[in-house]
């Protein structure tokens, strides 16, 4: 990727984001406080929900979601979206099941697994750069083919994992007490911070989103950098589905229905642009931490898994409102 003789940043005061704007610490600021009303309610309407085991099932839950969320804020904020994870977690599970009830060693499926992500999500990024097709609908193609693979390979039946094999340990296992999800998110979210917010790459995202053409100009590859950020996309999306696949001991090609639009509501409602060039992962990391508590909250409650479908719908549309520019215009005012 060539380096341009003036820094983007010079060139671009606007694209220099590593620290929050004062908006963006009146948004985090904000969810902060809806987690902890939640987390307060909830305590004092079930005896339940602070107890350690919860705390660590409400993230055990949310690590896939987390984990992909971290690749789809860098797509978004680049102008793009992703709208084949879902299909991508539901094969890579699949694949992952059939490899091990074969036979395969555990850690050659997770190398392979590894690359089938990577692929996925590399021909997402040559349809959108070479192709010039929109994000949309490029992904939304390969999540129908994807999806079809999955169900073939299946013929709609669930593949189980051999019980003793070390890869359940993925999804099951514990790392000093912390089950290795939660830490695995952990790691993706440190990564993706530190490409985003710490490098010239995460610089070349944000100034994609907000105007590619200047950032061509300033001599740098727009095409490999988005064709880097839908592969990292991919990455991430498979090792959910290991994840994924572990923690239920089997493979299905149902795995993974709607996990998309949970993905992007995470990254919308915790503050990134929809439309590119603004976006936030510790926003991404409080959007999905709410999700998840919501989530648990309504089955400790006894309440209708279906409700839930209708608030993450009208969280959803609040936060695009939000998104599209009414704190914008607060502060403007």
């Amino acid at each position: 990727m060539p380096v341009p003789s003036r820094s983007l940043s010079e060139a671009h005061p606007s694209f220099w984001r590593i620290w929050l704007t004062r908006e963006q610490k009146a948004f985090q600021l904000g969810l902060a406080v809806v987690l902890l009303t939640l987390v307060v309610i909830l305590s004092l309407f079930t005896s339940t929900f602070l107890t350690t085991g919860n705390i660590l099932n409400i993230l055990r839950q949310a690590a896939p979601t987390l984990i992909v969320a971290v690749a789809m804020t860098l797509v978004i904020t680049s102008g793009g979206i992703d709208l084949s994870v879902g299909s991508s977690l539901a094969l890579a599970s699949v694949l992952a099941a059939t490899m091990l009830s074969t036979g395969g060693p555990w850690w050659l499926v997770v190398v392979v697994v590894l690359v089938f992500g990577c692929a996925v999500g590399l021909i997402n990024g040559l349809l959108v750069t070479l192709g010039g097709l929109p994000p949309f609908i490029a992904t939304l193609a390969t999540l129908s083919v994807l999806r079809g693979i999955a169900q073939i390979i299946t013929k709609g039946y669930s593949i189980p994992l051999p019980p003793n094999s070390p890869f359940i340990e993925i999804g099951r296992g514990f790392l000093l007490g912390i089950p290795y999800p939660i830490v695995i998110a952990a790691l993706a979210l440190l990564i993706g911070h530190l490409l985003f917010n710490c490098t010239q790459f995460g610089i070349y995202i944000t100034g994609i989103g907000s105007s590619e053409e200047a950032v061509r100009r300033n001599g740098v590859g727009t095409n490999q950098v988005k064709v880097s950020v839908y592969t990292f996309s991919g990455l991430l999306a498979a090792v959910a589905g290991m994840i994924t696949s572990a923690r239920l001991a089997s493979g299905s090609s149902y795995s993974g229905v709607g996990f998309e639009l949970d993905v992007i509501s995470a990254v919308v409602l915790g503050g990134t642009n929809l439309f590119g060039g603004d976006g936030t992962l510790l926003g991404t990391f409080f959007g999905t931490t709410i999700l998840a508590v919501i989530g648990n909250g309504l089955i400790l409650l006894q309440v209708s898994p279906f409700y839930e479908q209708i608030i993450k719908g009208v969280i959803l549309v609040i936060a695009i409102i939000l998104n599209r520019g009414a704190l914008r215009r607060a502060f403007k005012t």
